[in-house]
Protein backbone atom coordinates (compact mmCIF):
# COMPACT_ATOMS: atom_id res chain seq x y z
CA UNK A 1 0.00 0.00 0.00
CA UNK A 2 1.32 3.28 -0.87
CA UNK A 3 0.38 4.90 2.82
CA UNK A 4 2.17 1.97 4.28
CA UNK A 5 -1.33 0.83 5.90
CA UNK A 6 -1.40 -2.97 6.86
CA UNK A 7 -4.97 -4.33 6.26
CA UNK A 8 -5.16 -7.56 8.53
CA UNK A 9 -6.34 -10.91 7.87
CA UNK A 10 -5.73 -12.74 10.95
CA UNK A 11 -6.29 -14.54 13.01
CA UNK A 12 -8.86 -16.18 10.79
CA UNK A 13 -12.68 -15.50 12.86
CA UNK A 14 -13.69 -18.86 11.23
CA UNK A 15 -11.33 -20.82 13.72
CA UNK A 16 -13.13 -19.35 16.31
CA UNK A 17 -16.57 -19.99 14.69
CA UNK A 18 -15.09 -23.74 14.41
CA UNK A 19 -13.89 -23.79 18.20
CA UNK A 20 -17.50 -22.90 19.40
CA UNK A 21 -18.90 -25.38 17.26
CA UNK A 22 -16.74 -27.68 18.57
CA UNK A 23 -17.97 -27.48 21.72
CA UNK A 24 -21.64 -26.58 20.98
CA UNK A 25 -22.18 -28.37 18.17
CA UNK A 26 -24.01 -31.70 17.26
CA UNK A 27 -21.59 -34.09 17.03
CA UNK A 28 -21.55 -34.63 13.61
CA UNK A 29 -20.92 -30.44 13.85
CA UNK A 30 -18.19 -31.36 16.67
CA UNK A 31 -16.21 -33.75 14.27
CA UNK A 32 -16.08 -31.44 11.44
CA UNK A 33 -15.38 -28.42 13.48
CA UNK A 34 -12.21 -30.22 15.34
CA UNK A 35 -11.09 -31.32 11.57
CA UNK A 36 -11.25 -27.82 10.13
CA UNK A 37 -9.27 -26.54 12.82
CA UNK A 38 -6.29 -28.71 13.17
CA UNK A 39 -6.29 -27.86 9.48
CA UNK A 40 -6.06 -24.00 9.87
CA UNK A 41 -3.84 -24.28 12.67
CA UNK A 42 -1.32 -26.13 10.57
CA UNK A 43 -1.63 -23.69 7.49
CA UNK A 44 -1.13 -20.37 9.40
CA UNK A 45 1.48 -22.54 12.18
CA UNK A 46 -1.04 -21.44 15.24
CA UNK A 47 1.07 -22.55 17.95
CA UNK A 48 -0.24 -20.14 20.75
CA UNK A 49 -3.79 -21.05 19.52
CA UNK A 50 -2.93 -24.73 19.44
CA UNK A 51 -1.54 -24.77 23.04
CA UNK A 52 -4.63 -22.83 24.45
CA UNK A 53 -6.84 -25.32 23.02
CA UNK A 54 -4.56 -28.12 24.29
CA UNK A 55 -5.11 -26.47 27.96
CA UNK A 56 -8.83 -26.28 26.93
CA UNK A 57 -9.39 -29.88 26.51
CA UNK A 58 -10.45 -28.99 22.82
CA UNK A 59 -7.97 -31.00 21.25
CA UNK A 60 -5.70 -33.77 22.17
CA UNK A 61 -1.75 -32.71 22.93
CA UNK A 62 0.16 -33.91 19.46
CA UNK A 63 3.77 -32.97 20.43
CA UNK A 64 5.04 -34.00 16.71
CA UNK A 65 2.28 -30.95 15.90
CA UNK A 66 3.26 -29.20 18.70
CA UNK A 67 7.27 -29.28 17.15
CA UNK A 68 6.04 -28.64 13.84
CA UNK A 69 4.31 -25.13 14.55
CA UNK A 70 6.64 -24.12 16.65
CA UNK A 71 9.93 -24.93 14.32
CA UNK A 72 7.81 -23.09 11.50
CA UNK A 73 6.41 -19.95 13.79
CA UNK A 74 9.79 -19.40 14.93
CA UNK A 75 11.41 -19.38 11.11
CA UNK A 76 9.05 -16.81 10.27
CA UNK A 77 9.45 -14.88 13.28
CA UNK A 78 13.18 -14.85 12.16
CA UNK A 79 12.14 -13.50 8.59
CA UNK A 80 9.97 -10.87 10.14
CA UNK A 81 12.86 -9.86 12.62
CA UNK A 82 15.28 -9.46 9.77
CA UNK A 83 12.61 -7.04 7.24
CA UNK A 84 12.56 -4.70 10.57
CA UNK A 85 16.25 -4.44 10.46
CA UNK A 86 16.18 -3.99 6.67
CA UNK A 87 13.63 -1.18 6.44
CA UNK A 88 15.39 0.54 9.76
CA UNK A 89 18.67 0.73 7.72
CA UNK A 90 17.56 1.08 4.25
CA UNK A 91 14.07 2.84 4.45
CA UNK A 92 11.73 5.52 5.69
CA UNK A 93 9.39 5.87 8.55
CA UNK A 94 6.51 4.06 6.70
CA UNK A 95 8.26 0.77 5.35
CA UNK A 96 9.79 0.19 9.08
CA UNK A 97 6.13 0.96 10.76
CA UNK A 98 4.91 -1.35 7.45
CA UNK A 99 7.10 -3.81 8.53
CA UNK A 100 6.31 -3.60 12.21
CA UNK A 101 2.61 -4.02 11.79
CA UNK A 102 3.21 -7.45 10.08
CA UNK A 103 5.07 -8.45 12.91
CA UNK A 104 2.22 -7.50 14.96
CA UNK A 105 -0.41 -8.93 12.37
CA UNK A 106 1.91 -12.51 12.77
CA UNK A 107 1.55 -12.97 16.07
CA UNK A 108 -2.08 -12.83 15.98
CA UNK A 109 -2.16 -15.06 13.37
CA UNK A 110 -0.11 -18.17 15.11
CA UNK A 111 -2.22 -16.94 18.35
CA UNK A 112 0.04 -15.57 20.88
CA UNK A 113 -2.32 -12.47 21.71
CA UNK A 114 -0.46 -10.73 24.20
CA UNK A 115 2.25 -10.30 21.95
CA UNK A 116 0.41 -9.11 19.03
CA UNK A 117 -1.69 -6.53 21.31
CA UNK A 118 1.59 -5.15 22.54
CA UNK A 119 2.90 -5.19 18.87
CA UNK A 120 0.06 -3.19 17.64
CA UNK A 121 -0.30 -0.58 20.38
CA UNK A 122 4.14 0.14 19.86
CA UNK A 123 3.62 1.01 16.27
CA UNK A 124 0.18 3.15 17.41
CA UNK A 125 1.95 5.13 19.86
CA UNK A 126 4.74 6.13 16.98
CA UNK A 127 4.69 9.69 15.93
CA UNK A 128 5.62 8.83 12.48
CA UNK A 129 2.27 6.45 12.09
CA UNK A 130 0.39 7.42 9.34
CA UNK A 131 -3.70 8.06 10.16
CA UNK A 132 -4.31 4.52 7.72
CA UNK A 133 -1.94 2.33 9.68
CA UNK A 134 -3.32 3.93 12.85
CA UNK A 135 -6.70 2.56 11.49
CA UNK A 136 -5.63 -0.79 10.13
CA UNK A 137 -3.63 -1.29 13.92
CA UNK A 138 -6.98 -0.55 15.12
CA UNK A 139 -8.66 -3.05 12.85
CA UNK A 140 -5.90 -5.65 13.86
CA UNK A 141 -6.76 -5.05 17.47
CA UNK A 142 -10.30 -5.32 16.90
CA UNK A 143 -10.18 -8.56 15.03
CA UNK A 144 -8.06 -9.95 17.57
CA UNK A 145 -10.37 -9.28 19.93
CA UNK A 146 -13.24 -10.60 18.18
CA UNK A 147 -11.43 -13.97 17.92
CA UNK A 148 -11.37 -14.45 21.44
CA UNK A 149 -14.76 -12.53 22.55
CA UNK A 150 -12.89 -9.87 24.96
CA UNK A 151 -16.31 -7.76 25.02
CA UNK A 152 -14.44 -4.60 26.84
CA UNK A 153 -11.46 -4.34 24.08
CA UNK A 154 -13.93 -4.51 21.03
CA UNK A 155 -16.12 -1.23 22.19
CA UNK A 156 -12.51 0.55 23.06
CA UNK A 157 -11.81 -0.19 19.63
CA UNK A 158 -15.27 0.67 18.00
CA UNK A 159 -14.96 3.71 19.39
CA UNK A 160 -10.90 4.37 18.68
CA UNK A 161 -11.82 3.67 15.31
CA UNK A 162 -14.97 5.73 15.02
CA UNK A 163 -12.78 8.73 15.96
CA UNK A 164 -9.91 8.02 13.33
CA UNK A 165 -12.83 7.39 10.67
CA UNK A 166 -14.02 10.60 11.71
CA UNK A 167 -10.79 12.23 11.04
CA UNK A 168 -10.23 11.07 7.76
CA UNK A 169 -11.07 7.33 7.37
CA UNK A 170 -11.82 6.05 3.29
CA UNK A 171 -15.25 4.60 2.26
CA UNK A 172 -14.01 1.22 2.19
CA UNK A 173 -12.52 1.32 5.86
CA UNK A 174 -15.90 3.14 7.02
CA UNK A 175 -17.84 0.38 5.46
CA UNK A 176 -15.82 -2.50 7.04
CA UNK A 177 -16.67 -0.98 10.65
CA UNK A 178 -20.23 -0.60 9.82
CA UNK A 179 -20.42 -4.30 9.21
CA UNK A 180 -18.32 -4.72 12.19
CA UNK A 181 -20.62 -3.27 14.16
CA UNK A 182 -23.46 -5.49 13.00
CA UNK A 183 -21.85 -8.31 14.15
CA UNK A 184 -21.44 -7.51 17.54
CA UNK A 185 -24.38 -5.55 18.17
CA UNK A 186 -26.22 -9.01 17.32
CA UNK A 187 -24.00 -10.33 20.12
CA UNK A 188 -25.30 -7.94 22.39
CA UNK A 189 -28.81 -8.46 21.51
CA UNK A 190 -29.12 -4.91 20.01
CA UNK A 191 -31.00 -5.92 16.95
CA UNK A 192 -32.27 -2.67 16.11
CA UNK A 193 -28.88 -1.08 15.94
CA UNK A 194 -27.54 -4.37 14.20
CA UNK A 195 -30.68 -4.21 11.61
CA UNK A 196 -30.35 -0.32 10.67
CA UNK A 197 -26.55 -1.56 10.05
CA UNK A 198 -27.03 -4.69 7.91
CA UNK A 199 -29.34 -1.91 5.34
CA UNK A 200 -26.66 0.43 4.94
CA UNK A 201 -23.88 -1.68 4.41
CA UNK A 202 -25.55 -4.86 2.64
CA UNK A 203 -25.27 -3.82 -0.84
CA UNK A 204 -21.73 -2.68 -0.63
CA UNK A 205 -20.65 -5.54 1.69
CA UNK A 206 -16.73 -6.04 1.69
CA UNK A 207 -15.57 -7.67 4.77
CA UNK A 208 -15.14 -11.59 3.83
CA UNK A 209 -12.37 -11.58 6.10
CA UNK A 210 -15.11 -11.16 8.97
CA UNK A 211 -17.00 -13.62 7.24
CA UNK A 212 -18.82 -14.88 3.98
CA UNK A 213 -21.43 -13.00 2.44
CA UNK A 214 -24.49 -15.97 3.44
CA UNK A 215 -23.37 -15.79 6.82
CA UNK A 216 -23.53 -11.97 6.88
CA UNK A 217 -27.15 -12.37 5.73
CA UNK A 218 -27.51 -14.52 8.25
CA UNK A 219 -26.96 -12.44 10.48
CA UNK A 220 -28.18 -9.57 9.43
CA UNK A 221 -31.83 -11.18 8.36
CA UNK A 222 -32.32 -12.24 11.58
CA UNK A 223 -31.83 -9.31 13.20
CA UNK A 224 -34.22 -7.56 11.02
CA UNK A 225 -36.50 -10.16 11.18
CA UNK A 226 -37.16 -9.34 15.51
CA UNK A 227 -37.18 -5.80 14.92
CA UNK A 228 -38.10 -4.77 11.65
CA UNK A 229 -42.10 -3.03 10.25
CA UNK A 230 -43.02 -5.78 8.45
CA UNK A 231 -43.41 -3.26 5.50
CA UNK A 232 -40.06 -2.63 5.16
CA UNK A 233 -39.04 -6.42 5.45
CA UNK A 234 -40.17 -7.22 1.82
CA UNK A 235 -38.64 -3.95 0.52
CA UNK A 236 -35.32 -3.98 2.30
CA UNK A 237 -34.42 -7.42 3.44
CA UNK A 238 -36.72 -10.16 1.27
CA UNK A 239 -36.04 -9.00 -2.40
CA UNK A 240 -32.88 -7.14 -1.53
CA UNK A 241 -30.71 -8.45 -4.48
CA UNK A 242 -28.00 -9.79 -2.10
CA UNK A 243 -30.19 -11.56 -0.13
CA UNK A 244 -31.35 -13.32 -2.90
CA UNK A 245 -28.52 -14.47 -4.30
CA UNK A 246 -27.62 -16.26 -1.05
CA UNK A 247 -30.80 -17.54 0.24
CA UNK A 248 -30.15 -21.53 -1.21
CA UNK A 249 -27.33 -21.44 1.09
CA UNK A 250 -29.20 -19.83 4.22
CA UNK A 251 -32.69 -21.78 3.41
CA UNK A 252 -34.25 -21.55 6.42
CA UNK A 253 -33.80 -17.92 7.24
CA UNK A 254 -35.28 -17.34 3.92
CA UNK A 255 -38.23 -19.41 4.89
CA UNK A 256 -38.82 -17.63 8.01
CA UNK A 257 -38.52 -14.27 6.27
CA UNK A 258 -40.85 -14.92 3.68
CA UNK A 259 -43.33 -17.18 6.10
CA UNK A 260 -44.24 -14.58 8.54
CA UNK A 261 -44.72 -11.57 5.99
CA UNK A 262 -47.13 -13.82 3.74
CA UNK A 263 -48.98 -14.55 7.45
CA UNK A 264 -48.08 -18.63 7.03
CA UNK A 265 -47.57 -19.48 10.40
CA UNK A 266 -47.08 -22.71 9.58
CA UNK A 267 -44.60 -22.92 7.94
CA UNK A 268 -43.01 -19.59 10.30
CA UNK A 269 -42.98 -21.84 13.37
CA UNK A 270 -41.45 -24.46 11.39
CA UNK A 271 -38.88 -22.27 10.23
CA UNK A 272 -38.33 -20.79 13.48
CA UNK A 273 -37.14 -24.03 14.52
CA UNK A 274 -34.97 -24.74 11.67
CA UNK A 275 -33.43 -21.73 12.36
CA UNK A 276 -32.81 -22.02 16.12
CA UNK A 277 -31.07 -25.46 15.19
CA UNK A 278 -29.17 -24.59 12.00
CA UNK A 279 -27.65 -21.08 13.28
CA UNK A 280 -28.54 -19.83 16.84
CA UNK A 281 -27.59 -22.73 18.48
CA UNK A 282 -24.09 -22.68 16.36
CA UNK A 283 -23.19 -18.91 15.92
CA UNK A 284 -21.52 -18.01 18.35
CA UNK A 285 -22.87 -14.32 18.28
CA UNK A 286 -26.26 -15.43 18.62
CA UNK A 287 -26.08 -18.69 20.86
CA UNK A 288 -26.46 -16.81 24.19
CA UNK A 289 -30.03 -15.20 22.58
CA UNK A 290 -31.28 -18.09 21.11
CA UNK A 291 -34.31 -18.76 23.84
CA UNK A 292 -34.67 -14.83 24.05
CA UNK A 293 -34.98 -14.93 20.10
CA UNK A 294 -37.38 -17.79 19.95
CA UNK A 295 -39.57 -15.79 22.25
CA UNK A 296 -39.36 -12.72 20.66
CA UNK A 297 -40.18 -14.02 16.87
CA UNK A 298 -42.81 -16.13 18.78
CA UNK A 299 -44.60 -13.14 20.37
CA UNK A 300 -44.27 -11.32 16.57
CA UNK A 301 -45.93 -14.13 14.87
CA UNK A 302 -49.23 -13.97 17.41
CA UNK A 303 -49.24 -10.07 17.33
CA UNK A 304 -49.36 -10.02 14.16
CA UNK A 305 -52.56 -12.64 13.74
CA UNK A 306 -54.40 -11.12 16.15
CA UNK A 307 -54.17 -7.59 14.71
CA UNK A 308 -56.35 -8.85 11.86
CA UNK A 309 -59.28 -9.83 14.05
CA UNK A 310 -61.52 -8.66 17.12
CA UNK A 311 -61.72 -12.13 18.65
CA UNK A 312 -60.77 -15.79 17.54
CA UNK A 313 -60.69 -19.54 18.89
CA UNK A 314 -58.01 -21.12 20.43
CA UNK A 315 -58.41 -23.65 17.84
CA UNK A 316 -58.45 -21.77 14.49
CA UNK A 317 -55.39 -19.84 16.02
CA UNK A 318 -53.68 -23.61 17.01
CA UNK A 319 -54.19 -24.78 13.62
CA UNK A 320 -52.73 -21.50 11.81
CA UNK A 321 -49.43 -22.24 14.08
CA UNK A 322 -49.69 -25.88 13.16
CA UNK A 323 -49.30 -26.41 16.76
CA UNK A 324 -52.02 -27.72 19.76
CA UNK A 325 -54.45 -25.98 21.64
CA UNK A 326 -52.29 -26.76 24.33
CA UNK A 327 -49.46 -24.91 23.55
CA UNK A 328 -51.34 -21.85 22.36
CA UNK A 329 -53.39 -21.84 25.86
CA UNK A 330 -50.06 -21.70 27.57
CA UNK A 331 -47.62 -19.54 25.20
CA UNK A 332 -50.64 -17.08 25.23
CA UNK A 333 -51.19 -17.00 28.98
CA UNK A 334 -47.27 -16.84 29.77
CA UNK A 335 -46.86 -13.59 27.17
CA UNK A 336 -50.55 -11.93 28.19
CA UNK A 337 -49.35 -11.83 31.67
CA UNK A 338 -46.04 -10.13 30.92
CA UNK A 339 -48.04 -7.73 28.90
CA UNK A 340 -46.33 -8.53 25.92
CA UNK A 341 -49.88 -9.21 23.90
CA UNK A 342 -52.64 -7.30 23.96
CA UNK A 343 -55.55 -10.09 24.62
CA UNK A 344 -57.16 -12.13 26.73
CA UNK A 345 -58.37 -16.28 27.08
CA UNK A 346 -61.85 -17.05 27.61
CA UNK A 347 -61.19 -20.42 28.62
CA UNK A 348 -64.80 -21.20 28.65
CA UNK A 349 -65.28 -20.10 25.25
CA UNK A 350 -62.34 -21.43 23.89
CA UNK A 351 -61.86 -17.91 22.39
CA UNK A 352 -59.31 -15.51 22.20
CA UNK A 353 -60.07 -11.47 22.89
CA UNK A 354 -57.97 -8.88 21.56
CA UNK A 355 -57.81 -5.53 23.54
CA UNK A 356 -55.29 -3.36 21.90
CA UNK A 357 -54.85 -0.06 23.86
CA UNK A 358 -56.77 2.57 22.28
CA UNK A 359 -53.66 4.57 20.69
CA UNK A 360 -55.81 8.34 19.95
CA UNK A 361 -56.98 8.50 23.80
CA UNK A 362 -53.19 7.44 24.51
CA UNK A 363 -51.51 10.37 22.33
CA UNK A 364 -54.42 13.21 23.96
CA UNK A 365 -53.58 12.18 27.36
CA UNK A 366 -49.76 12.48 26.60
CA UNK A 367 -50.68 16.06 24.77
CA UNK A 368 -52.58 17.13 27.71
CA UNK A 369 -49.44 16.43 30.55
CA UNK A 370 -47.09 17.93 27.97
CA UNK A 371 -49.40 21.21 28.24
CA UNK A 372 -49.39 21.84 31.50
CA UNK A 373 -45.87 20.56 32.18
CA UNK A 374 -45.44 23.40 29.46
CA UNK A 375 -47.97 25.76 31.29
CA UNK A 376 -46.25 25.17 34.86
CA UNK A 377 -42.86 26.39 33.62
CA UNK A 378 -44.54 29.24 31.93
CA UNK A 379 -45.79 30.70 35.26
CA UNK A 380 -42.53 29.94 36.55
CA UNK A 381 -40.67 32.05 34.47
CA UNK A 382 -42.91 34.81 34.24
CA UNK A 383 -42.66 34.88 38.24
CA UNK A 384 -39.10 35.32 37.77
CA UNK A 385 -39.37 37.91 35.66
CA UNK A 386 -41.62 40.05 37.13
CA UNK A 387 -38.93 39.88 39.86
Amino acid sequence: MSDGAVFAKKPELALAQHKFAALNGTSEQRSAALQKLVEGIKEDKMIGFYNRLVSENVLQKDATLERELEEASSKDLAELDKNIEVAKEEHGDLEQNESSIHRAVFFAQIGDEEKAQASYEEVLQRSTTTLNQKLDIVFGKLRLALFYTNSKTIQAEIEKAHELIDKGGDWDRRNRLKAIECIWSCSQRQFKKASDLFIECLSTYSSPELMPLSEFVCHGALACAVVMPRADMKKKVIDAPEVVEVSFNVPSVDKILRSLYDCRYADFFSALASVETEHLCVSRYLYEHRRYYTREMRIRGYAQLLESYLSLTTKSMADSFGVTQEFIDKDLSRFISAGRLHCVIDKVGGIVETNRPDTKNAQYQKTIKQGDMLLNRIQKLSGIISI
